[in-house]
């Protein structure tokens, strides 16, 4: 039943570039912006990159992969987002710079084009305030890292239509992912458990309990999760995990919530995680998680 076509994605770092690749593998045409030219460029990139691994590991053919990419158009020009039947924010969670890119993209849009964010911690209704088209705005949160969980929360704000609710979920399943329903609530599922629980491995770690390495070691072994709380972290970015805290922490006060001292440390010494090249562990820095 979805009737979305076109898909903006504002923001090409390591989520919208995830998400980008989600609805441009589907056959949507994908619009991603950004503001530099530079970080659409690298963005590419890596997406090429991600592609070249899933046909060395059979997942797709070549010829699959010159049609995916045949979706993508990437643009600096926020006008260009104008074609689009949904976009989804994918920017700083910092209630501003949304309010500022929707009341934008307000202005640009025609009436049919739905606004979305993947916002993990911001409520959806304060987000839609500054949309002014609140009824057609509506929370997608894609699971890290986009290109490979299918998992996405769908939360409606208090003032988003049952007709907005209906056609972001069809275009959530037909992009291959399955959508939960959950309310407007701090962190909503997810990240109501996840930032207190990366906040814990990041303590262990300032405290001396263990390397980061037997960390996540022991939790892969013991509770049988694929990735460990610190390598989920660098690929998060521990700039982006900051920005979890503080917005989590705001909302709830929550001491675990609260920020370590350690995160800042390592984000005034450039160790960002994957998208630096060094976090808790060391990486090739223009490389993608996946393939």
């Amino acid at each position: 039943m979805s009737d979305i076509n076109t898909i903006g994605i504002a923001g090409s770092g390591t989520m919208g570039s995830g998400i980008a690749i989600v609805a441009a593998r589907a056959g949507f045409k994908t619009i991603v912006y950004d503001t530099r030219q530079d970080a659409l460029d690298r963005s590419l990139k890596q997406t090429a990159g991600f592609f070249a691994k899933s046909v060395q590991r059979g997942k797709l053919t070549e010829e699959q992969v010159v049609g995916i990419m045949g979706n993508f158009h990437t643009t600096i020009n926020l006008e260009e987002m104008a074609q689009c039947d949904l976009i989804i924010d994918a920017v700083f969670e910092d209630l501003k710079v949304k309010h500022d890119l929707f009341g934008k993209l307000n202005e640009i849009c025609p009436e049919h084009t739905l606004f979305a964010s993947n916002t993990s911690t911001l409520s959806i209704t304060e987000i839609a305030a500054g949309s002014r088209r609140d009824d057609r705005f509506i929370g997608m949160h894609f699971c890290l890292p986009a290109q490979l969980m299918k998992l996405v929360e769908i939360s409606p704000g208090i003032n988003t239509s049952e007709n907005t609710f209906k056609k972001a979920w069809a275009a959530c399943e037909a992009m291959g992912q399955r959508p939960v329903k959950t309310k407007d609530n701090p962190g909503f599922i997810l990240n109501y458990f996840l930032v207190p629980y990366n906040n814990d491995a990041i303590r262990l770690v300032e405290s001396g309990v263990a390397e980061p390495a037997d960390i996540d070691r022991a939790i892969k072994e013991a509770l049988g999760y694929p990735m460990g709380p610190l390598e989920l972290l660098d690929l998060i970015g521990l700039d982006t995990q900051l920005l979890l805290c503080e917005a989590l922490y705001g909302i709830t006060h929550e001491a675990r919530a609260a920020c370590p001292p350690l995160v800042k440390r390592m984000i005034a010494a450039g160790h960002l995680g994957r998208k630096s090249g060094r976090g808790f562990f060391t990486y090739d820095s223009n490389a993608m998680f996946g393939g």
